[in-house]
């Protein structure tokens, strides 16, 4: 029995990279001989087993044949005569297709793959034709994309012209919703994400997994507001100041599906978008319903699209509008995930060619408005006057708290306009 590191721990120690889960294989073992050693059996698909002290996971060397459409159907043999270098053929990348001999003092990798050459090279490349067996590997591969991207890292064309090949031929359609939206989640998560979303749709998949953002790549937009013109550009822009602006996944997803009204616009109105953001609204529950992302982000999602446009011009409401908006956003009861729209709105603004590290008063303008109110409690309006008693209590409850918010959203909005005249007198 012999046991070697695999995987992404080998890759990332080569690119002096730490925080990697560490994974197994064993070669020349079989079940009993792993369950007599005190490891215990996880999973009912393949033979892989927890360390009886540290674990992590320990799993029989192996090869998978396909034998179905999309990512069911796979034959998997697990048996002693497996050698290492067959199990290492099934993997997606080279990268991620070596081994070290951690028992040989000189941690010998083991690289029948060219694994070694393609991390010198920067270069991410599928393994074997094997490689379009699990069309989950287009995405895995995207986002390994935007993982290694800050390294030099690029997919390698003749992955990339394989992975074209299995979205031409319609595998990507047998993927389940709940596997996309792990890859997608993941990406997001990731140092440049834009990059998943390129890639993705450099192979065809996004418009086939999120058509409706990649309808948005080549619809243009006022070039006076938006000098990078295309929407799709826009989009990858303003995704890529969320990921400056904080690591919240929510908030990134978000920002990269903010815009979706604009595909539907009618080109004979373009550049111009009157109404996207209502347009937008059904389009981001339609894709986070197909993806079942969870309610966290959908809600945002779907908040950001519609009243986006109202913070970048909150300067011009009126306090009745900025009252019907912080309910709208239901931000009394959810004031974290107005902090997130707040960054969401931030991100779209500097998402612009040219206006990348511009300051953008409008959040901080909100914030301040909401702040005024958010104190405003029913249990000080009823201690200073009580509520009549009877069936009509909450509805007079309802509308001492909506007058008090007024009025302070008035005092807030008309003591902004006399100290911003102030400071112009002084000037």
């Amino acid at each position: 029995m012999k046991i070697y590191l695999v995987g992404g721990a080998v890759r990332d120690t080569l690119l002096n990279l730490s925080g990697s889960d560490r994974d197994w294989v064993v070669v020349g073992a079989t079940i009993e001989e792993m369950l007599a050693q005190g490891y215990r059996p996880v999973g009912k698909d393949f033979p892989v087993f927890l360390h009886p002290e540290s674990n992590e996971e320990y799993a029989l060397a192996r090869t998978e044949r396909k034998s179905g459409k999309g990512y069911k159907g796979f034959t998997v043999y697990a048996a002693p005569d497996v050698t290492l270098e067959e199990d290492l053929q099934r993997r997606d990348l080279t990268v991620n297709a070596m081994a070290m001999d951690i028992s040989d003092e000189r941690k010998t990798i083991i690289d029948p793959w060219g694994g070694q050459q393609d991390i010198k090279d920067k270069l991410l490349r599928h393994v074997s034709p094997a490689f379009r067996e699990d069309p989950l590997r287009v995405l895995r591969t995207a986002r390994f994309a935007a993982r290694f991207a800050p390294l030099g890292f690029t997919v390698a064309e003749e992955t990339l012209s394989l992975m074209r090949q299995i979205c031409s031929d319609g595998e990507l359609e047998h993927l389940i919703a709940e596997r996309i939206w792990r890859e997608l989640d993941t990406a997001l998560g990731e140092q440049q994400p834009r990059v998943f979303f390129e890639v993705l749709r450099a192979c065809g998949a996004l418009a086939i997994l999120i058509p409706e953002l990649d309808k948005l790549f080549g619809v243009p937009q006022p070039e006076q507001w938006h000098p990078e013109i295309d929407t799709g550009i826009h989009c990858l822009m303003v995704l890529e100041q969320a990921c400056r602006l904080t690591e919240d996944r929510a908030v990134r997803l978000a920002a990269v599906l903010h815009d979706l009204g604009k595909g539907e616009t009618n080109p004979a109105d373009w550049p111009r978008h009157i109404a996207h953001e209502t347009r937008g609204i059904a389009l981001a529950e339609q894709v986070c319903k197909r993806l079942r992302v969870p309610n966290e982000h959908s809600d945002l999602t779907r908040l950001s699209s519609q009243y986006h446009t109202h913070c970048h011009r909150v300067l011009e409401l009126k306090p009745a509008t900025l009252l019907k908006l912080f309910e709208g956003l239901d931000a009394f009861r959810r004031p974290d995930r107005f902090e997130k729209f707040l960054l969401v709105c931030e991100a779209d603004s500097r998402g612009r060619t040219g206006f990348e590290d511009r300051d953008y008063p409008q959040a901080d303008y909100l914030r301040a408005a909401f702040a005024s109110v958010a104190g405003i409690s029913v249990p000080d309006l009823l201690k200073n006057a009580p509520a009549a008693p009877g069936p009509q209590a909450g509805e007079e409850i309802r509308e001492r708290l909506n007058a008090a918010r007024l009025q302070a959203l008035k005092l807030y909005v008309e003591q902004h306009r006399n100290n911003k005249a102030g400071s112009h007198d002084t000037a």
